[in-house]
């Protein structure tokens, strides 16, 4: 059985903003740049590994002549989110060692979601990845999630084993179990920062605070067909966790009611040329010439 899960039920993306082709031809070669957006807040322990981590990951990909889905390029974009222990001097001396590094520095801290969405807008690439900065996502596993992208316009991480306490994993088990059945959906992992996804999707996407939490279903919602792969976890060994009850308990259920309010609103339509729109009704016309009458 294929360890990519897929999700076709709510495919609605338009078949001319296909990533890539869905038969899988291997005559077909895609090229594009992708950008790795890294929110971070006080890691400044854990950006030099993480940093190498990523080169490491993702040279060879540029490097390599064969395969469907070549990368021209990729950067990193590590989003300091108005850190106070000195990783803005961390990324500033990186920045000199790796031309890929593209740091972006935030005024004061905003949150991750909003750090997120900062990294978009500031990205070049054609595509977005994802990762969490403490070291727990593995970047080699999003690597592997560039590999699934052929066939479909966005790949989700669900993470296979969990390096947090038993009492995480089952909050978290259950937040999934509770998403999906509140918003029909199938999503295994929704927490699992690991994704990669066009960035013109990731700017269409609604910004609020909460939001890294529902990219998945938000993707889903704007038509993209999904693939799920399994990645690793490692338990944290620098800095300290930003997430606790308290600040994932009553805010995340008021998220999730308005993300399924999203779900169930959203506006599609067509532009299309005025050669091939239809010609205006009789009724419109003649309710035009009465207003020019008039």
């Amino acid at each position: 059985m294929s360890s990519i899960r897929r999700d076709h039920a709510h495919s609605l993306f338009p078949p001319s903003l296909a990533a890539f082709d869905q038969e899988g031809d291997p005559r077909v070669v895609r090229r594009a740049m992708l950008s790795i957006v890294v929110p971070a807040r006080d890691e400044a322990g854990n950006l030099p590994k993480l940093v190498e981590e990523i080169v490491q990951a993702f040279r060879p990909l540029v490097a390599r002549t064969r395969g469907r889905n070549r990368l021209d390029a990729f950067e990193i974009v590590v989003v300091d989110d108005g850190s106070s222990d000195g990783s803005a001097a961390v990324l500033k001396r990186m920045a000199g060692i790796y031309p890929e590094l593209a740091p972006v520095f935030l005024a004061s801290s905003v949150g991750q979601s909003a750090a997120t969405f900062a990294g978009f807008r500031a990205a070049e690439g054609d595509w977005v990845g994802v990762l969490d900065a403490d070291l727990q996502n593995i970047p080699g596993d999003l690597a592997r999630l560039w590999d699934a992208l052929p066939g479909f316009d966005a790949v989700l991480g669900w993470r296979a084993t969990r390096e947090d306490s038993w009492a995480r994993r089952v909050v978290s088990r259950i937040a999934n179990r509770v998403r999906n059945s509140v918003l029909g959906q199938s999503i295994r992992d929704t927490g699992c920062s690991v994704r990669i996804f066009p960035r013109e999707m990731a700017l269409r996407l609604p910004a609020f605070h909460g939001a890294h939490r529902f990219f998945g279903p938000l993707l889903i919602r704007e038509g993209c067909r999904i693939a799920q792969v399994p990645v690793g976890h490692r338990p944290r060994t620098r800095g300290k966790s930003h997430y606790h009850f308290g600040n994932r308990s009553v805010r995340v259920v008021v998220d999730l009611l308005g993300v399924a309010w999203l779900l169930r609103r959203p506006v599609r339509y067509e532009v299309v040329s005025p050669e091939s729109s239809p010609a205006p009704s009789p009724w419109i016309r003649v309710a035009a010439g009465f207003e020019e009458g008039r």
